[in-house]
């Protein structure tokens, strides 16, 4: 059974790519009922990316200060999705929803497991089109056998499955468009590629 984890808990969020992190910082949870879970990542947070070789190289953002600069974002993510959203804000206004297509989420002790997928959408906040992006970079990493057939295949499926939920309006999401950060909560500790090596929890 997963360990449910509790409001204002920091928890760990690690890319795994080829059995190995890839990236992985610390996030504060926000709400976690067993299925979905809520976690904001601090402006400021500090990046942690693994060494040697991957098949995708060293993470892109590698190549910037280790740090997580852009404003804080709320990250929602339900069990069994292939897809997170995250909540942009610019101070007190509410910019849009950004979707980060992903693995679906893996329990751990001390946090989750993912990977993300290249493919992303934005939503804006003030009700116009969807934009997708980065949907050529997708293709090649497709075209060029980064992901398998089946991962290439799993990520147009939750493409498509986002893309329905918004036509129909049911954005399961739209609840966590007001939520803000607490008062008190700051930006967590580093954490270290190696530091959080729990095993995967089942469920």
């Amino acid at each position: 059974m997963s360990r449910v984890f509790s409001e204002g808990e920091g928890i760990v969020r690690r890319e795994i790519l080829d059995g190995r992190e890839w990236m992985a910082y610390p996030v504060q949870v926000a709400a976690d009922d067993g299925v979905t879970l809520a976690t904001y990542l601090h402006q400021g947070t500090q990046l942690a990316f693994g060494g040697g070789d991957f098949r995708w190289g060293i993470h892109p953002w590698a190549a910037f200060e280790p740090y997580w600069q852009s404003e804080g974002v709320l990250q929602v993510q339900r069990a069994g999705d292939g897809y997170s959203v995250w909540a942009r804000r610019s101070g007190d206004a509410f910019d849009g929803w950004y979707v980060n297509f992903q693995e679906p989420l893996r329990r751990t002790e001390a946090g989750y497991d993912t990977l993300d997928q290249e493919l992303d959408l934005w939503i804006p906040g003030d009700g116009s089109p969807y934009r997708w992006k980065d949907v050529a970079d997708f293709e090649e990493r497709a075209r060029s056998g980064g992901f398998t057939a089946e991962e290439a295949a799993s990520v147009r499926a939750a493409a498509r499955e986002v893309e329905e939920l918004i036509a129909s309006g049911d954005c399961w999401w739209e609840k966590w468009r007001d939520w803000s950060k607490p008062a008190g909560w700051d930006v967590p500790a580093p954490v270290a590629v190696g530091e959080a090596r729990a095993a995967t929890a089942h469920g």
